[in-house]
């Protein structure tokens, strides 16, 4: 009798019996340990790509399972090559400027950016309309503050296309006209991502897996090659100012060449000022690209259980929240001034030693004020009732690796800083600072990973949970409510202790990424580091570290968001 139920079952698989009709007569298996019962009447619904892989396998789960390793193997192969290639033509560009030029490299990235366009229209007018494409969506991908960073850097990238065509333009004498092409491309690229993360950055799709996996891949690439452009033409600009500087010449950045003049000069200027000013916002832009669309790749083919999915979210709230408003404030103003005045002193023609001891004296005094409240706020997490979301969420995973990863720029350059100091003249003023400024940093960035990774690891705190049900369930509630709150009164100085931690941590870090971002690179211009590990070794270093450290104060004012929220 096995063997004939065992015949018969092959049978109907390939196809010599007619298939029950309206699907699978049992559920599909689990996918990642979230789906139940509930989900079956959907789930039954969706029509699964078939591979080699389902020939080998005996059980529906295993065959999921190694569909779905299969297509993330793959698919992460393809990305890999393209950025391997693309940086191959980087590397070529920066090392022998003649036979590989940054034309050769926007030309790559134009076919990049078609194909990745290619595929993102196809998503939006095909994939996602077909029957049943998404029936589940993670509430987790894409929050809010993630999508409003999107389009606001989003913005910025587009006006730095803008300018890059006026520069161009106004040059057309001695340009040619291929290379309006990149940044005319790389406008509609920004523009249809954009949109795609903006409207489907929480979809879990259910049909066209492997494709999916493969655009989504394509599209990862391509970002990741363009924050490598924009950090090595930021790093360019850099090199030559500091020459510039160095040489005591005066910069002209209307004039390439002799024969190539600017008609109008005071636009030229504009045009190419603010083309290099807005350099640090692309580069936020395509990584805040990479970690949504990795999201979306992470959900290819995922099933959310709906009893997961939280009925109450919380909102942000300023009430009861003074001091960390307060700090926070006075925090961003002084860095401000001393932004201001650095920007005036340390850029002209003679750095002035007394604004670089003005500048790290602000950091020193700022970081331990921030490494305390961290360390309080953790001290807070682990006497909190609230108990641990261990649900499988890769939006949260994600952002752990991006915390743990992009603190490793900052905490490498302050190593090297702090054994450069160690082996000159630890005594000198100025160097003492410098070595307290890296010492403190490192303390900083350890501190602040441990408060955000315990806080958004936390259920969150919610006083109103008896929205959804009925009036006498509601009265119950509120009953037992009020015994909970006269009994557990006590914890409301925890909770109000993390928002004001949080608040004046997400101040601190807005200051801290915009003083690096709009160009205030002491480690670069104090001559320390550089005279001790020479020029091209400690400009290899900075041009590592600065990118990460500015995203990582970036993304840290995220987490920090969801750990106020939570609280």
């Amino acid at each position: 009798e096995g063997r004939k139920a065992r015949i018969f079952t092959t049978q109907r698989e390939h196809g010599a019996l007619p298939k029950a009709p309206g699907g699978p007569r049992h559920p599909p298996p689990a996918m990642e340990g979230e789906e139940s019962a509930s989900t079956y009447s959907e789930a039954s619904k969706i029509h699964y790509e078939k591979s080699w892989l389902h020939r080998h396998c005996s059980s529906l789960l295993q065959r999921d399972r190694q569909a779905q390793k299969a297509g993330q193997l793959f698919s992460g192969l393809l990305a890999m090559n393209v950025v391997f290639l693309g940086s191959a033509f980087l590397s070529s560009m920066i090392f022998n400027r003649v036979t590989i030029t940054l034309g050769d490299v926007w030309i790559f990235l134009c076919i990049l950016k078609v194909l990745s366009l290619c595929w993102v229209m196809y998503y939006l007018l095909g994939t996602t309309r077909k029957p049943h494409a998404v029936l589940y969506r993670d509430i987790h991908a894409g929050p809010v503050w993630v999508q409003v960073s999107l389009v606001m850097f989003g913005a910025f990238s587009l006006l730095l296309n803008v300018f890059h065509i006026g520069y161009i333009i106004s040059h057309i004498q001695c340009k040619s006209y291929l290379e309006i092409l990149f940044p005319c491309i790389d406008i509609l690229f920004l523009t249809l991502q954009t949109y795609l993360l903006w409207h489907h950055s929480k979809d879990c799709i259910q049909v066209q897996h492997n494709l999916t996996r493969c655009g989504l891949m394509l599209t990862i690439a391509t970002n990741l090659l363009l924050w490598l452009l924009a950090v090595t033409n930021d790093s360019l600009h850099k090199e030559i100012d500091s020459q510039t500087q160095n040489l005591g010449l005066l910069n002209e950045p209307c004039n390439e060449t002799i024969s190539c003049v600017c008609p109008n000069t005071t636009a030229c200027e504009i045009f190419q000022r603010g083309y290099i000013l807005l350099y640090p916002f692309n580069t936020e832009y395509c990584l805040i690209c990479c970690t949504m669309l990795y999201v979306m790749w992470k959900n290819v083919g995922r099933r959310i259980s709906h009893h997961h999915t939280p009925h109450i979210k919380p909102k942000f709230k300023l009430r009861g929240v003074i001091f960390g408003p307060l700090l926070g404030t006075a925090a961003v103003i002084i860095g401000i001034c001393v932004f201001v005045v650095y920007q005036i002193q340390a850029t002209g023609s003679a750095a002035n030693r007394g604004v670089f001891l003005m500048y790290y004296s602000y950091y020193v005094v700022l970081l331990p004020m921030m490494s305390v409240g961290a360390l309080v706020g953790t001290i807070i997490h682990s006497l909190e009732a609230r108990e641990l979301d261990t649900l499988k969420n890769p939006t949260r995973s994600l952002d752990v690796i991006l915390l743990m990863g992009a603190a490793l720029g900052q905490i490498g350059m302050s190593y090297f800083s702090i054994v450069a100091i160690v082996a000159t003249n630890p005594q000198d003023l100025l160097n003492s600072l410098i070595l307290a400024y890296s010492v403190i940093l490192i303390i900083q960035h350890i501190t602040q990973n441990i408060f955000i990774i315990e806080g958004i690891h936390r259920q969150p705190w919610v006083a109103n949970t008896d929205a959804d049900f009925p009036l006498e369930i509601r009265q119950e509630i509120r009953k037992l409510s009020q015994a909970y709150i006269q009994t557990y009164n006590d914890l409301n100085w925890k909770r109000k202790a993390l928002k004001e931690i949080s608040f004046f941590l997400i101040l601190c870090n807005i200051i801290l990424w915009i003083m690096p971002t709009f160009g205030a690179h002491p480690v670069f211009e104090n001559g320390l580091e550089k005279s001790f590990y020479g020029y091209s070794t400690w400009f290899a270093i900075v041009n590592f570290g600065l990118p990460l450290g500015v995203f990582y104060r970036m993304h840290s004012v995220g987490g920090l968001l969801e750990v106020y929220v939570s609280a």
